[in-house]
């Protein structure tokens, strides 16, 4: 090898050594610095970061739970009477926690000879199903080999194999069932029924204190068995309003199918008590109690945060004339069941309420049915605003409104009272003829004719005897409008979950436009007219009814921390001038006085309001059509005329049918505003 080889092979050499020490320097220096970075991220994690990054763990790796359902808030009346509360029940439950059928069934067994339970409720279906979880292998022997064959070629499924063989144990093999074996098969049966993750009511209400405490000592033997104290609602004045108070779920049902995704989406789970109908529905949210909070550490419950029963509410409701009222109903209901045409009336309304506030103080509706010689009766309160009625006359101070505003009638016009005979039409009158009126006696005497008259002009029509009448169909959306404006037809704004518009009549015949005019065309609920009268004892106010006056956080002592009150609410005024509304109250007060309200309400008290009868049709054989027409009476007043302080709503359907011709009417609605109404006063003096 020559020298000048041997030198560049040196050469070559050590800068291959050289660029491998640099790398290597390199790659310590990159290294020192890796190692620099993650040991001061570790600093900063355990050192810096710990107690962040310590809550984050344990809040991932500690389970936090909520107990049972808490009791609700209670329910009270204007006058801080109590009306509902929660009353502690015994309770024994069954949770399903992966254990096998055949250790269920003896559990069963055990849980049946340490308590009673009322097995009479088995149906025969029930003992075969529970025969045949004690026997599955023994079943197979029920099932053909051609029926197995079809289940394997999946003409039939398993269900339908379970069903033959549910059908065909012998009787005999069921009749060797004891008591205890009968017990054991309820328990079983409510151990198994509804969804497998919540709890299974075994036994409530009459759970004994022996009884609870023998489950109790023996919760270690039993399984997915527990005891606790539940809660039910207890009602202090019975049923009284009971049905607009609402109902609340079972621990049983939980929340129903039919509610179940509007609660799910509000963070409730499936097995939680839940307000079902009504204020206790409509109020849910106030009400519903807070549970207690538990962290599971190593299976052991430690309170994180205590609970509480739900806010409390008070009513405007008075229970004591709720309570008289309802009483009056019933007796009125009875004595008119024995007078002459009365065979299709069962049932009558009355509302309660502050003008000014919409406050209602009482509202109740009864129906009477004839039981085997004997009444029995039934609330039916939700009518109120479910049941829409032809309300007649009781209309007709709206019915002036449409004529005032529109140029139709003038304040102090004169018309004769004549009946009406349009071509093709029967006569149309007044009930009775009624002489010469003006706007005021017009309502006094409740004339029809006068309403016909200006229900034409507003229709832009000439009225000439014996001649065809042509309108504007336009006069139909003015009187619905103004009519509106009183809340007739349109939703009140009640606070409940249900309220019904009424019945709105799709014809534009000239008549029907006659007919809307005073009351006997579109339905109302007795809830609108207990709205339209307010707003006229008001003064052209339309305000929101409402139930709830106000809301409490709940303590021992009752109503003493109030969080809310219900404030007025005026949804809208009469567009009309001062001059018209105070026309149509001077008719009002003298329909009370003197005209056909006279007698219903004590004149000492300074009445005001308004009497309507309509014509109704009812379907009497429940064959879909309306067969045999009645009378409706119905009454809307307010009290004093100069101050209104209370107004009042009583509609009786169906009072009266053609029997014979027979023309008796029963005075029905007038005895119930005279008694509701003295009532009231001997309340409120």
């Amino acid at each position: 090898m020559s020298k000048k080889y041997r030198i560049n092979f040196n050469k070559n050499k050590v800068e291959k050594r050289n660029q491998i020490e640099k790398r290597y320097k390199f790659l310590i220096v990159l290294i020192l610095i890796l190692m620099s970075v993650l040991i001061g991220y570790l600093y900063y994690v355990q050192i810096m970061r710990k107690a962040f990054f310590k809550e984050k763990v344990e809040a991932a790796t500690i389970k936090v739970v909520e107990g049972d359902s808490a009791p609700r808030g209670r329910i009270y009346d204007r006058n801080g009477k109590l009306i509902v509360d929660n009353i502690a029940v015994r309770t024994i439950v069954y949770k399903k926690n992966g254990i096998s059928t055949k250790d269920e069934i003896e559990l069963a067994y055990k849980i049946g000879s340490m308590i009673d339970v009322n097995f009479k409720r088995l149906s025969e279906d029930d003992i075969r199903f529970f025969w045949l979880r004690n026997n599955y292998d023994a079943s197979r022997d029920f099932i053909t080999d051609q029926e197995y064959n079809d289940l394997k070629e999946r003409k039939i499924d398993s269900d339908t194999i379970e069903k033959y063989k549910l059908e065909r144990i012998p009787k005999e093999y069921l009749e060797v069932y004891n008591d205890n074996d009968l017990e054991a098969a309820y328990i079983y049966k409510l151990m198994n029924t509804g969804y497998n993750y919540i709890e299974k009511v075994i036994k409530k209400d009459d759970v004994t204190p022996e009884e609870y405490a023998l489950i109790a000592e023996n919760l270690d033997s039993l399984p997915g068995v527990n005891v606790k104290l539940d809660w039910d609602r207890e009602y202090l004045y019975g049923d009284v309003f009971k049905t607009i108070l609402g109902s609340v779920s079972t621990s049983e049902s939980g929340i129903p199918y039919e509610l179940k995704s509007y609660y799910l989406n509000k963070g409730y789970e499936l097995n939680d008590r839940v307000g079902t109908s009504y204020l206790e529905y409509q109020y849910e949210d106030t009400l519903r109690g807070v549970k207690n909070k538990y962290q599971v550490i190593n299976g052991k419950y430690i309170l994180l945060e205590e609970g509480r029963r739900g806010n409390d509410i008070r009513l405007t409701i008075d229970i004591e004339l709720q309570k008289e009222i309802e009483k009056i109903l019933e007796e009125e209901l009875v004595a008119t069941k024995k007078e002459p045409n009365t065979k299709y009336y069962n049932k009558s309304f009355v509302v309660v309420s502050d003008p000014n506030t919409g406050e209602i103080l009482a509202m109740a509706g009864k129906q009477i049915v004839d039981s085997m010689g004997s009444y029995k009766f039934y609330d039916y309160t939700p009518g109120i605003t479910t049941s829409p009625v032809v309300v007649g006359s009781v209309v007709k101070g709206a019915s002036h409104i449409v004529g005032y505003n529109t140029g139709s009638l003038s304040i102090g016009e004169v018309r004769d009272d004549s009946c009406l005979k349009i071509a093709a039409t029967p006569l149309k009158c007044s009930w009775k003829y009624l002489g010469v009126l003006d706007d005021i006696s017009a309502l006094q005497n409740s004339s029809n004719t006068y309403q016909y008259n200006t229900a034409i002009r507003v229709g832009g029509g000439t009225y000439v005897p014996n001649d065809a009448l042509v309108i504007n169909p336009e006069a139909f959306n003015i009187y619905r409008n103004t009519f509106a404006e009183f809340g007739l037809g349109v939703s009140t704004g009640i606070d409940l979950p249900v309220e019904s518009l009424g019945y709105k009549g799709n014809s534009e015949l000239p008549g029907h436009l006659l007919d809307f005019s005073i009351g006997q065309y579109d339905t109302y609920t007795p809830i609108q007219l207990s709205q339209y009268i307010n707003t006229i004892a008001n003064g052209g106010s339309r305000v929101k009814p409402y139930l709830v006056k106000s809301i409490y956080y709940p303590t021992k002592d009752g109503l003493t921390n109030k969080i809310s009150d219900t404030e007025v609410e005026v949804l809208n005024k009469v567009n009309t001038e001062p001059i018209y509304m105070d026309r149509v109250k001077l008719g009002f007060r003298r329909v009370l006085d003197s005209g056909t309200g006279y007698g219903y309400i004590d004149l000492v008290y300074k009445p005001a309001g308004k009497t309507g009868t309509s014509q109704s049709f009812i379907d009497t054989d429940n064959d879909g059509i309306v067969d045999t027409e009645t009378l409706t009476n119905t009454f809307v007043g307010y009290a004093p005329y100069d101050n209104p302080r209370v107004s009042f709503t009583v509609i009786s359907p169906d009072i009266y049918y053609d029997v014979n011709g027979s023309t008796y009417q029963s005075n029905v609605n007038k005895r119930i505003v005279s008694r509701v109404s003295k009532k009231y006063f001997d309340f409120y003096k």
